[in-house]
């Protein structure tokens, strides 16, 4: 009998505490200090791009990012105030590691790449918007709905950039359809002869799984 009221109280304890730890990954705080470290990241790979892409307009890509995300880490900050968040420079794991990556190329490997991880981190902050816009947390979730249309232009602009020209304009359909899919897959193979080389006026050749044509 003993031994089942302390078990009862352990899987009790268990429950609360990982009700407290959800609660806390999806409360207002929790979404601001993500959102906050996605602006800090996408300024800091969007200068990098602007001074290390080959293409030109892959460089215009990257000094709209670092504006547009400048703008939406301010309005954060003004938010969060409240609720003691403070200005930061603090970076996601997965920036930090494709700023290490991408810092060991160049040319259009480099661009390549830059789309690429662009392509799969807008879809993810999509996502995450739109949770967070759906729930009733007030000037927070007022905010993540204001941010949205931003960050799906920022996704829009990407998939263009690594669509070959001679494909055409993407269709509206199909642009609404790629955003709900799954998170684009890395490059599995090497740049071969047959790649279609990035110019002025050029795509990649991105597929929708995020593999070179």
């Amino acid at each position: 009998m003993r031994l089942s009221t302390a078990l009862l109280s352990c899987v009790a304890i268990a429950t609360a505490v990982m009700g407290s730890n959800q609660a806390f990954a999806d409360s207002p705080r929790h979404f601001l200090q993500s959102a906050l470290q996605g602006d800090n990241s996408e300024m800091m790979l969007g200068r990098l791009a602007a001074d290390r892409a080959r293409n030109p307009r892959v460089r215009d890509y990257g000094r709209m990012l670092s504006s547009d995300h400048h703008n939406a880490r301010e309005e954060i900050l003004q938010i969060g105030a409240r609720m003691g968040i403070r200005r930061n420079r603090d970076l996601t794991p997965e920036a930090a590691e494709e700023r290490d990556k991408l810092q060991n190329m160049e040319g259009r490997e480099f661009d390549r790449e830059f789309i690429r991880y662009m392509i799969d981190d807008h879809r993810k902050d999509i996502a995450d918007f739109r949770d967070e816009a759906r729930e009733n947390h007030g000037p927070v979730s007022e905010l993540a709905a204001r941010q949205l249309p931003t960050l799906e232009k920022h996704l829009d602009m990407a998939m263009e950039l690594g669509r070959p020209r001679d494909r055409g304009p993407m269709d509206p359909n199909s642009r609404d359809e790629m955003r709900g899919a799954p998170p684009y897959r890395s490059f599995d193979r090497n740049p071969g002869p047959n790649d279609r080389e990035m110019n002025q006026q050029g795509g990649y050749g991105v597929d929708r799984n995020g593999v070179n044509r």
